[in-house]
């Protein structure tokens, strides 16, 4: 029964203190050198074990060793400037400073595979592994060089798909991409974001996900979530283009939101991590609310293509706020395990 309803996070998972500040997205390292190597090391331990302790099936990283979930990758390709940063509108909700595309941009060499493969080597369980979806990595800088959003997105891609591929021999079996931008910009989804990220899976034999949520619990997007009115159909726009890719699993924001459920019709078909827990709010939810929305996920999603999850990444949250809402989790997917014991 154990391999029914499989729960994963999402994403991030907070840091520990001596790492980086917590709470707060961007945070700086505390430490330099091989120092912070070993300190990456230790927090993905950690994170590993409180997965492990909380019931988590298929383990993530928890973004440990990267500052943040779309900069990081972008750090090490070439043609991009951080240094002299520009002031953009992150999903037309919020400004940031971000880095500048100055030149050509091309992967150099793989980002996150001695991460993954340090990962691998801890445990025996499954491991998903999350990188920025080409449209989100567009969304999150300056283009100073190829003045065309599409353009760009499909030199993404191009890099992505070389680190997914060496992701793929270091190990990981699922491997997500992060595309909250996919939820604001519905026509270019339409007319070639989707096709950005098939590029970026092509050739891929592990599965893949596409996450897209309303954002972490910051204010900005908390603000924005005010503005939707009391039904969010902004899925229904791309769920069409997504259910015929190639995309294996689709991750949505179930809990605590006004997403109708009855529009994972529309991905009929692929497996869905339904997000069961709140990351926008510090109150963890109790075993039996977790179990009231995968219950009501079940009219519309195949038992076997249930895949318990949080809405977003954790990182804002304190550590004691996220270990409670993992274990929630956990304990929500196995009341519904022990309810179908009979029928299944």
């Amino acid at each position: 029964m154990k391999n029914i309803l499989p729960t994963s996070t999402v994403g991030s998972l907070p840091k520990p203190a001596w790492l980086a500040p917590p709470e707060k997205l961007w945070s700086p390292w505390k430490l330099e050198g091989d120092q912070l190597l070993e300190g990456k090391q230790d927090a993905l331990r950690i994170s590993l074990q409180e997965q492990h302790l909380s019931g988590i099936d298929i383990i993530s990283d928890g973004e440990q060793t990267r500052q943040h979930f779309v900069t990081t990758f972008i750090e090490h390709l070439s043609g991009v400037d951080f240094k002299n940063r520009k002031t953009v509108k992150i999903r037309d909700r919020y400004e940031a400073s971000v880095p500048v595309v100055v030149d050509e941009v091309a992967g150099q060499k793989a980002v996150f595979v001695e991460d993954a493969q340090f990962l691998r080597k801890q445990t025996s369980q499954p491991i998903k592994w999350a990188l920025p979806g080409p449209m989100t990595m567009v969304d999150t800088l300056y283009d100073d060089h190829y003045k065309s959003r599409e353009k760009l997105a499909w030199e993404f891609a191009k890099a992505l798909n070389e680190e997914a591929k060496a992701l793929q021999e270091a190990g990981v079996d699922i491997i997500q991409f992060d595309e909250p931008a996919f939820n604001v910009f519905f026509d270019d989804v339409n007319d070639w974001g989707m096709a950005a990220l098939e590029r970026a899976i092509e050739g891929l034999h592990c599965e893949t996900a596409i996450h897209i949520c309303y954002g972490y619990g910051i204010k900005a997007n908390n603000d924005w979530k005010k503005t939707l009115g009391s039904e969010w159909r902004q899925y229904e726009e791309i769920f069409p283009k997504i259910q015929t890719s190639n995309i294996d699993i689709v991750s949505l924001e179930c809990h605590n939101s006004h997403v109708p459920l009855e529009l994972m019709e529309l991905i009929r078909g692929k497996k869905v991590m339904v997000g069961a827990i709140d990351v926008a709010t510090n109150t963890i939810e109790t075993p039996e609310e977790v179990a009231q929305t995968l219950r009501k996920a079940l009219e519309f999603v195949a038992i076997e293509n249930l895949y318990p999850s949080t809405n977003c990444g954790m990182a804002p949250l304190s550590r004691e706020v996220a270990r409670g809402k993992l274990s929630a989790l956990s304990a929500g997917a196995a009341l519904v395990r022990k309810e179908l014991g009979g029928v299944l």
